[in-house]
């Protein structure tokens, strides 16, 4: 079985950390998003996986490469136009043949590894397995309607939703699916929608079941849902004793337990309380930093104090008053407070950004 991952998509609502950056290589818990997607893949005995991507110039290729440094098999497939999930499906036919797959968009992270649901599904008549979350605003999403786990009905964003059973983004087919696919029309948005692709396959009468998801799942959109995911996969960090006797945590410091500190990091009279993950050759010095921080390699924090925050690789905030929170910093990101007369506040910012002071 082969699996696709679709990150070919410009990610507009999490801009403008994607101005420079897709989407699938924006971190949580220092974990790509789409390496979320590799792991549930992998345990459950997948490794060949194409990417679908907008072009080969992609940073997407160029950071992942032929995959083999994380255990898998990658191959890259271009989607010129996105025509939507059903016509990034139909691109990658000649890579998935015709054996079953799984199609999994590359912006969601769960709490559910799904081994039972790929288990289930190959020991199966199903034509299609679908993973369903529970959600609390069903009119944002596509949405099903059940008998038993036999799914009846698909809709796709409804004004009046029956079930709060969302489609969560991960598809297990058979290649009934591409004889569906090919009798699509464009939608009224002018795209090939999966979802209109598996009501076919159940107004045909093909099995068509789905799968509910058990715990928490994100759909890692927006910067908002970013922080929250990190804060969820930071919960579940087994307990680990503080770090010491390692000689990379000196003068006035007080670290907590469920801190990972990284290879070459520093931590010098400074308070870290976990859950907290550190990369390699960090520096934090006269700071704090709060629960649910994730900061990335080679990053100088100095006079300042962090919570529930994301900073990337490369960042710097130094001297800032007041604490920094619930916030989302790209690679490289520099914030730093003036040490001149008269003070002020100077900002170069792109689309989309947030400032609040």
């Amino acid at each position: 079985m082969k699996a696709i991952i679709l990150a070919a998509g410009k990610a507009t609502r999490l801009r403008p950390v994607t101005l420079t950056m897709p989407k699938a290589l924006v971190p949580v818990a220092n974990q790509t998003l789409i390496g979320y997607a590799f792991d549930i893949l992998k345990r459950s005995g997948i490794t060949e996986i194409g990417i679908v991507v907008h072009d080969l110039d992609s940073a997407i290729p160029q950071a992942l490469g032929d995959g083999a440094e994380l255990g898998v098999k990658l191959e890259y497939i271009v989607q010129e136009q996105q025509l939507g999930l059903a016509h990034a499906a139909s691109v990658c036919r000649p890579f998935l043949g015709d054996e079953p797959f799984c199609m999994f968009l590359g912006d969601n992270v769960f709490q559910d590894k799904m081994e039972g649901m790929f288990s289930q599904f190959l020991n199966s008549d199903a034509d299609a397995t679908i993973a369903l979350g529970e959600v609390p605003d069903p009119t944002r999403f596509g949405i099903v309607e059940l008998d038993g786990d036999r799914i009846t009905r698909l809709i796709e964003k409804p004004k009046e939703p029956p079930t709060n059973l969302a489609i969560s983004g991960v598809y297990l087919f058979r290649p009934s699916i591409w004889d569906a696919i090919a009798r699509l029309k464009p939608s009224a948005r002018g795209e090939y929608e999966i979802t209109d692709a598996i009501q076919i396959l159940v107004s045909d009468g093909k099995p068509v079941t789905g799968y509910r998801l058990k715990g928490w799942w994100i759909d890692a959109g927006k910067p908002d849902s970013i922080i929250l995911a990190n804060q969820l996969v930071l919960e579940e960090l087994p307990y680990t004793p503080a770090p010491e006797g390692n000689g990379l945590i000196t003068g006035n410091s007080q670290v907590s337990h469920r801190v990972i500190l990284g290879e070459g990091s520093q931590v010098i009279d400074s308070v870290i309380r976990g859950p907290v993950i550190i990369g390699k050759n960090t520096v934090i010095k006269n700071s704090y930093i709060g629960p649910y921080t994730a900061i990335g390699d080679n990053v100088v924090i100095e006079g300042s104090e962090i919570e529930a925050s994301i900073l990337m690789k490369g960042c710097a905030i130094r001297n800032i008053p007041g604490r920094i929170d619930s916030s989302l910093l790209a690679d490289g990101a520099q914030v730093n407070a003036a040490q001149t007369r008269p003070g002020s506040h100077r900002f170069v910012l792109a689309e989309n950004s947030l400032v609040q002071m």
